[in-house]
């Protein structure tokens, strides 16, 4: 059902209250941006895979902590439920987070890694399993108001399926939504991010894209409920960022929440920002501007060989170069998207691009002096 205060017009629902109009696209004030990194608190431990199951040792959270603290530019924490936090270790938590000065950004229920939830969270078929992931996410609604945190960040890695005719979408569908409706409307002061993912661990995972998942955070008819961007994700998905940025913008500002690593496009690969894609970060972080986006950009990578803190650290970097690069064009870019020439973009990337680039004899310097 369409969400409560909204105005049906030609072009889909254009919200009235607190979401703006479409026109704040291009009415928005896109100066002086600041950013805020976070980082999710598990990529700081062991790593694993169906083939090794433990690439690295897993330190105790505490000393994540400290190690998610010292990584330059990060205040922000993201608590997995079961993993980093349970409702009985909250105030040493929130102890923790205070001494190290970091915020928790957002709690990420564990939906995906117990054998529970094998055929499906929030869609199973079996009511007792969907009461248990209710009642999961609802303990965890708790704990993030007990820790001042504003966000749920909701991944139902493992709704979906695998094989044809085995699946009954339009009843999975719907109690996916019952499910997350129930849950919105008994926290309507926190806010319900839905993070898409095409696959994996399902083959075909129900909230697989931008178009899907706004399509289920309308289904709910509350205003709590919207999507965080994987940016990964949306790759694998075939989608552009800035246009799945744009069309939570039109949907009623539904974008809540960010999520930045990088991959080889055909899996989720979980890699350093900028290893494989350049443009698109660009790209990504001009629309979050040009939409108002004001939420954290927060790491969620899996640096299954690499020293985590530094692999981190290094996507940081890239996403702040990216920022001074667009602070520095803003107004080129403005004008290279509304005059849509390829050739003027690509030569204004290469200008901009290889002036960012640092010698390679002082790139050299700075890997020595580590």
């Amino acid at each position: 059902m369409p969400a409560k205060n909204a105005q049906q017009t030609g072009c889909g629902l254009i919200f009235e209250r607190g979401f703006g109009r479409a026109k704040d696209l291009i009415e928005r004030e896109k100066t002086n941006v600041q950013r805020r990194y976070s980082v999710i608190l598990g990529n700081l431990g062991n790593t694993r895979d169906r083939f090794c199951n433990a690439y690295k040792d897993n330190p105790p959270s505490p000393v994540m902590l400290e190690r998610a603290a010292a990584i330059p530019h990060v205040s922000g924490i993201e608590l997995v439920g079961t993993w980093d936090i349970q409702p009985d270790n909250v105030a040493e938590m929130r102890g923790a987070l205070r001494d190290l000065g970091l915020e928790c950004v957002s709690i990420i229920p564990d939906l995906f890694t117990q054998a529970v939830y094998g055929k499906g969270s929030y869609s199973n078929r079996q009511p007792s399993v969907r009461r248990h992931a209710i009642d999961h996410t609802k303990a965890m609604c708790d704990v993030a108001r007990e820790l001042g945190c504003s966000l749920l960040n909701l991944w139902p890695g493992q709704d979906g399926y695998d094989y044809l005719l085995c699946a009954d979408y339009e009843a999975g569908r719907g109690w996916m939504c019952e499910s997350i409706a129930e849950i919105a409307e008994a926290y309507p002061d926190l806010r319900f991010a839905l993070e898409y993912k095409p696959k994996e661990p399902r083959t075909h995972c129900y909230l697989a894209r931008m178009a899907d998942t706004l399509l289920l955070a309308q289904e709910t008819g509350l205003r709590n409920v919207g999507v965080t961007i994987d940016t990964g994700h949306a790759y694998v998905g075939g989608e552009v960022v800035g246009e799945a940025i744009v069309l939570a913008k039109r949907a009623g500002d539904r974008l809540f929440h960010m999520h930045f690593n990088d991959n080889h496009v055909t899996t989720d690969d979980d890699m350093i920002v900028g290893s494989v894609h350049t443009v698109c970060y660009l790209e990504t972080l001009y629309w979050l501007d040009r939409c108002g986006y004001a939420g954290w950009l927060s790491m969620d990578q899996y640096p299954y060989r690499e020293e985590a803190a530094a692999a981190i650290g290094e996507s940081v970097e890239w996403l702040r170069q990216f920022s001074q690069i667009l602070e520095a064009n803003r107004a080129a870019i403005d004008e290279l998207v509304a005059r849509e020439d390829a050739i003027a973009t690509s030569r204004f990337l290469r200008r901009v691009l290889l002036e960012q680039a640092a010698p390679m004899a002082e790139m050299e310097a700075q890997v020595g002096n580590r």
